[in-house]
């Protein structure tokens, strides 16, 4: 609009709350664009959205149909071609398509139905998509760093173009969820995770980054796919893996500030711990597949004592697997039974893991008790079988984080029922071809008396005239929530005190009804209320622990994450009409 020449004066704008210029919504390090550019950028597009000033002003009239179609109504077609598709994974390639068109309805979407839409975008579909990645890929979204970029990490991160980034999820792709090295193809959990971060937490989008560091992949059969995206090499390790992963660090903080955060995810187990042991005093990181899983499991299992009524100095715990799910739920347990006035050693004679090999003892003849999962090792006969070991050891609660599907077999459900009057039953593994038992399986086996959770969402069981519905112990009941805190607060070191606070608001937000039910967590369809919530107990946490930079203390925190959430509305691309003063021209004698 051509601004009139008139007398001197201050020159308002009139315009609404809402209304926000095109300007503003892209002042994030990108520049201005028009024409048909706007409907080509999914943070600008508004699809048939545009009104017809819009079309005129932004220079794309005549370039769409002449209908105007409201951004509900778009909601209503997004959802009528959603149920339209017969499977989840073309569902999956569906959403990604318009979150490639138009983030806004994405989201918006995304948020109406996040229970439904949930599992289509993170586990268990987004790892059927890490598998046919090659075959699904349509558009690069973040950043491939490769063992051949060493040297020049800082110069591709400068190539993404958002100044603005405050949370970085990052994968070499060598454990992707419970299917193994799936190298490149692993660019889904990033993507899928930073999804939630906005959907669950209203994280701004542009604010998110996705990356891959590619140092090739073990699994030969992927490696030889045709399609294949990534690196067609043996998996790069030691001396110049660490070399790459310490530039990209670097490179991180030196683009983005200390405050950037970095989420490790689906990391090889020996790299894993290591890394988070690594940078966790330097950077402001945490890893999901150990602290997040960790968090939300107790959670869970604090939550599960309210029903068998059970102190937690009085409970025993066995863990199906030793690794980086299985032990850091096992390090902050100890920490939660520590809470209650246990020792640390008290603590630890609680916890009990079993890996491959069997039962962790000391002077185990068959070896493999090393690194972590020392730490866990007991004076006792040495036992093979899971079966003998619940047998043996009689633990109140069995949580499975190994991805040995079927690992909970009858027998042990059974005998978990005969030992317990209310047997705590947690199979964890991702995705639902992994549980190591199924819902009603555990239902089943012990008459309706399990207090069960799973790491994959199971269906409603009928038993005996009553409905159970299954608690899923997602992830992404912990790691949206914490990540906006971390970001609102700035919280640059991310300690185990602040995972458990998060076990513990999360656990206090299951209610009495909830319970009754079956559930052990909220419903996923409260998963956005539960995130808000968390992130701001977690905020308090920070600043009543000096763990938070940013001063002064918002007075009211709800109000202050208020301020800070993405919202889905679309914007007006109309400048706002100017106005001259009443008194513009006046002139006193």
């Amino acid at each position: 609009m051509e601004k009139k020449n008139g007398p001197k004066g201050d020159i308002k704008a009139k315009s609404t709350p809402s209304s926000l210029s095109a300007n503003k919504d892209v002042n994030i390090g990108r520049p201005r664009v028009r024409g048909v550019d706007i409907m080509r950028d999914p943070i600008l597009n508004k699809g048939m959205a545009f009104t017809l000033e819009e079309r005129q002003l932004l220079g794309i009239h005549g370039l769409l149909p002449p209908a105007l179609l409201t951004q509900d109504r778009q909601a209503y077609q997004v959802m009528q071609n959603f149920y339209r598709w017969d499977n989840d994974l073309d569902r999956f390639i569906f959403l990604m398509g318009l979150q490639d068109r138009d983030e806004k309805l994405f989201y918006r979407t995304v948020i109406e139905n996040i229970e439904l839409m949930m599992p289509i975008i993170y586990t268990p579909t987004v790892g059927l998509a890490c598998q046919k990645y090659g075959m699904i890929f349509r558009k690069p979204r973040g950043l491939y760093i490769t063992i051949h970029d060493l040297g020049h990490v800082y110069d591709i991160m400068c190539n993404w173009p958002i100044d603005d980034v405050k949370a970085i999820v990052v994968t070499d792709g060598e454990r992707i969820l419970g299917l193994g090295d799936l190298g490149a193809y692993g660019m889904g959990i990033p993507i899928g995770k930073l999804s939630l971060y906005t959907a669950c937490a209203g994280i701004q989008p542009h604010s998110c980054l996705p990356i891959t560091i590619d140092v090739g992949t073990n699994n030969e059969q992927i490696r030889n796919d045709p399609l294949y995206i990534g690196l067609r090499e043996p998996r790069v390790t030691g001396a110049l893996y660490d070399q790459l992963i310490d530039e990209f660090m670097e490179a991180v903080v030196k683009r983005y500030g200390k405050n950037c955060l970095i989420q490790f995810e689906d990391f090889g187990n020996h790299n894993a711990f290591r890394f988070l042991e690594k940078y966790r005093e330097k950077f402001c990181t945490f890893n999901d597949d150990i602290q997040g899983t960790a968090a939300v499991a107790v959670a869970g299992v604090i939550t599960s004592l309210m029903v068998t009524g059970k102190p937690m100095k009085d409970n025993v715990f066995v863990f199906q697997g030793a690794g980086e799910a299985s032990i850091g739920i096992a390090k902050l347990l100890c920490k939660a039974i520590m809470a209650t006035g246990v020792s640390h050693q008290d603590a630890l004679d609680q916890v009990w893991l079993v890996d491959s090999r069997g039962l962790i003892v000391k002077d185990r003849p068959k070896g493999g008790v090393t690194g972590e999962k020392l730490l866990f090792a007991k004076k006792h006969a040495p036992v093979d079988k899971l079966e003998d070991i619940v047998t043996a050891i009689k633990p109140t609660a069995i949580i499975g984080a190994a991805a040995v599907p079927g690992a909970f077999n009858e027998k042990i459900l059974t005998d978990m029922g005969k030992i317990n009057d209310r047997p705590i039953i947690f199979a964890l593994s991702n995705p639902t071809s992994k549980a190591e038992c199924t819902a009603e399986e555990a239902y089943r086996a012990t008459d309706g008396r399990a207090v069960f959770a799973s790491g994959s969402p199971f269906r409603s069981v009928q038993y005996k005239g009553k409905t159970f519905y299954p608690g899923q112990g997602n992830n992404a009941y912990i790691f949206p929530g914490l990540a906006l805190a971390i970001i609102a607060a700035d919280i640059r070191y991310v300690t185990e005190d602040i995972f458990l606070a998060a076990a513990e608001s999360l656990a206090r937000m299951v209610t009495k009804g909830n319970l009754d039910e079956g559930r052990v967590y909220p419903p996923l369809s409260d998963i956005r209320c539960v995130s808000l919530k968390l992130a701001e107990d977690i905020i308090a946490f920070a600043y009543k622990n000096n763990l938070a930079f940013r001063y002064p203390q918002p007075s009211n925190i709800k109000a202050f994450l208020d301020e800070m959430i993405y919202d889905t509305d679309y914007v007006s691309y109309i400048p706002p009409v100017y106005t001259w003063p009443e008194t513009a021209g006046k002139t006193s004698l």
